[in-house]
């Protein structure tokens, strides 16, 4: 596993988009994660907490992991689920640790 197969510009060539090498490590500065890298039926993606398990089980962590939780926020917030958002805190737990 790659961290590009979770990269919204890997191609089905096996390339990168942007024309980088393919790195041998979970790591890469143009890292650019797409929900639909992590779940191919949307219906599939349950919270926020259950994609960040998923990455972290695939060894993705540091800024990757941090681009994966702001996507994770971003998506929940879209489909209008409640995910980890607490009662009265306009501000996700995951967003919010983003910004300590």
């Amino acid at each position: 596993m790659i961290i590009c197969e979770f990269c919204t510009r890997y191609e089905p060539s096996g390339k990168c988009g942007r024309g980088l090498n393919i790195p041998k490590r979970m790591g890469c500065r143009e890292f650019e994660p797409g929900m639909e890298k992590f779940c191919s039926n949307p219906r599939d993606f349950v919270s926020p907490r259950q994609i960040i398990e998923m990455a972290t089980h695939f060894d993705i962590k540091g800024t990757e992991l941090k681009k994966i939780k702001l996507m994770t926020v971003r998506a929940d917030a879209d489909r209008g689920g409640p995910g980890d958002l607490p009662a009265g805190n306009p501000m996700s737990p995951l967003l919010k640790s983003l910004h300590e």
